[in-house]
């Protein structure tokens, strides 16, 4: 399976399980309703695939109204940075209503928003916020890696969790084939889990990081190295044992995120480290993300400005002090995922 047949299932199963389910966002009514993702849905449920006038803010707060009156808003976001928009419906009222009301109230929804690198996408349309959101308490965070943690975890959201989920999509992977994980715990789908196992080097990654941390890998068998990936799935709710279990059996960490390093996720597994065990570490953590500026437009300077396989393998190789082979020269990340043709 792709990742976008797992959307268009997912959200094909919740709208047929229950009445009460709604999608409403930009381009679901588009002839390639999101890239494919929601294929059919318009036409088989024409009264619960909404796709609306450009009004982030109201669209937000409509969500607000139809999870308080019992049902079950998915919100769709083309471009994450438009999700920015949304941001006072979200942080001021979203994340606080149950806090704010003693628990009388709760607000269950979804919220999809789509990011990253493709063909240009530029400093508007490149944004990667995970960080930024799980900053804030009453929002869980996650990052679908593949189509088995994105089905899994939008049914449990919808069916098993009373608090809004904001969820970060990569758009490289939606053309993307996976093999089934079978490391995923799908009972409790919105944890982190091991994708590889490892006893040299620990690998933390997000979103379509994890995928390049599984070629780092598998490329890093050449060097007799063995490096546990981690895909830190829910980035607001980092599992603090998982992780620092596989550290202390390494003793040297990787950490790849999608987006930039500054005050972001690899902060944070920074600190996680320093308030629970400052000495499980070997060497200093490398820590992988965007460049600290706007994202370029040009394909040259974009493939700089974005980490990829290829610097894990270096990052790897500089902590395990193995200098025998050369690096294999650096490719554009886009060519791995090159199935990918654009928005329209």
């Amino acid at each position: 399976m792709n990742y976008k047949e797992s959307i268009q299932k997912i959200h094909e199963k919740l709208l047929n399980d229950s009445e009460d389910t709604i999608i409403i966002g930009q381009g679901l009514n588009d002839k390639n309703a999101l890239w494919g993702s929601m294929a059919g849905l318009k036409s088989s449920f024409p009264d619960r695939v909404i796709d609306p006038p450009i009004a982030e803010d109201s669209i937000a707060g409509i969500c607000v109204g139809l999870s308080l009156n019992g049902m079950y808003p998915i919100n769709t976001h083309i471009r994450a940075d438009f999700s920015l928009l949304f941001y006072n419906q979200l942080i001021n009222l979203i994340a606080k209503y149950r806090y704010m009301f003693g628990g009388q109230f709760e607000l269950p929804m979804l919220f999809r928003l789509i990011i990253g690198r493709s063909w240009g996408q530029g400093a508007q349309h490149s944004q990667s916020l995970q960080a930024t959101l799980s900053h804030i308490p009453g929002l869980t965070i996650i990052m679908p890696s593949n189509p088995t943690t994105l089905f899994y975890s939008y049914k449990y959201a919808r069916n098993n969790y009373k608090n809004p989920i904001i969820s970060f999509e990569h758009r490289l992977l939606f053309e993307t084939n996976f093999d089934v994980d079978g490391r995923f715990n799908k009972e409790k789908p919105l944890n982190s889990y091991i994708v590889r196992d490892g006893k040299h080097i620990t690998i933390l990654a997000t979103s379509v990081m994890v995928l390049e941390a599984i070629r780092a890998h598998e490329y890093l068998k050449d060097y007799g190295i063995e490096a546990e990936v981690i895909d830190i799935h829910n980035v607001s709710h980092i599992d603090e044992n998982l992780i620092l279990s596989s550290i202390k059996k390494t003793g040297l960490l990787v950490v790849a995120d999608t987006s930039w390093t500054h005050y972001g996720v690899a902060a944070e597994i920074s600190r996680i480290i320093l308030e629970k065990d400052h000495t499980i570490l070997r060497k200093n953590q490398i820590n992988l993300g965007m460049a600290f500026s706007s994202c370029p437009t040009g394909k040259t300077l974009e493939d700089l400005f974005y980490n990829d396989m290829h610097d894990i393998v270096e990052a790897v190789l500089s902590l395990t002090g193995e200098t025998k082979k050369p690096v294999t020269k650096k490719k554009s990340m886009i060519e791995f995922y090159r199935n990918f043709k654009g928005p329209f």
